[in-house]
């Protein structure tokens, strides 16, 4: 069975996640320092339709969650929707000024 790899590249600013050799699917961001802006969900066409950018965005989430030291920014609309999806998780999420 091929295993997943998933890697966070900073020189790149971006995740990636490997099914086997193959990239499947990128989640680019912005790093302030005190908050993460994921700025581009992406899947490589040919591996579209199974959940492989679902999966990149909870491994990133889990990655942040577990450093402890940033907020997350959700500019991609799909990680948007994603946060929406899972609200349990939005305990990461950079809180907005309402003023």
């Amino acid at each position: 069975m091929t295993e997943f790899r998933f890697e966070n590249e900073p020189a790149a600013s971006r995740y990636t996640l490997h099914h086997g050799d193959d990239l499947v699917s990128v989640l680019d961001y912005r790093d302030d320092g005190r908050t993460v802006a994921m700025t581009r969900a992406y899947t490589i066409p040919t591996f579209r339709g199974h959940g492989y950018a679902g999966e990149i965005v909870e491994r990133a989430v889990a990655a942040l969650e577990a450093s402890g030291d940033r907020a997350v920014s959700p500019v991609c609309w799909y990680v948007a929707e994603w946060f929406a999806a899972h609200p349990e998780r939005g305990g990461i999420l950079q809180q907005r000024d309402t003023a």
